[in-house]
């Protein structure tokens, strides 16, 4: 019975130290380790952080130029017959979003939804506008048709977007 006692007085003492051993190298290993995180968070935010205001950067010229306002004077042609001028329209929306459209990946997923509304919205007001021409109208015709159903719509989702697309970049930064 000695022994045992004996042995207690040694086996408690030295497991207490244990345990306490344990846990400083425990703490120690998880401050080194969220430490890491933050370096490694930081340096990701370096290199990230130039990338997300590119591609904010690029969404807003892609939604400035796609507007109906900017994009109807930079393409319209005199003489040029509406259906040319309907699908030069489409074309030239559909190859500015293919260049964009990487830039998704920098800004939520919400936002992104915007952008692309937006796109979608003001191919169907061209198509729409693009139907109800006469065969022999001019893509001035078209022109001034799609600038009316702009006008009458009740939010435009261009610059609905670009606000969006604002409060995201203010939120972020």
């Amino acid at each position: 019975m000695n022994a045992l006692i004996e042995f207690g007085k040694i086996l408690i003492p030295a497991s207490v130290v244990l345990y306490l051993a344990y846990l400083l190298v425990r703490t120690y290993v998880q401050k080194e380790i969220e430490l890491r995180k933050l370096e490694i968070r930081g340096r990701s935010i370096e290199t990230v952080l130039p990338n997300r205001l590119q591609a904010y950067e690029r969404m807003t010229l892609f939604l400035e130029r796609i507007s109906p306002q900017n994009l109807l004077v930079r393409l319209n042609a005199p003489g040029m017959a509406a259906r040319e001028f309907h699908q030069l329209l489409l074309s030239e929306i559909r190859n500015e979003y293919n260049h964009n459209v990487s830039q998704q990946v920098y800004m939520s997923e919400e936002v992104w939804n915007y952008v692309k509304n937006a796109k979608e919205d003001l191919i169907v007001t061209i198509n729409d506008s693009s139907s109800e021409m006469p065969v022999e109208a001019t893509s001035l015709d078209l022109s001034k048709k799609i600038f009316e159903k702009s006008v009458t719509k009740s939010v435009d989702p261009i610059a609905h977007a670009l606000t969006e697309l604002k409060k995201e970049i203010q939120r972020t930064f």
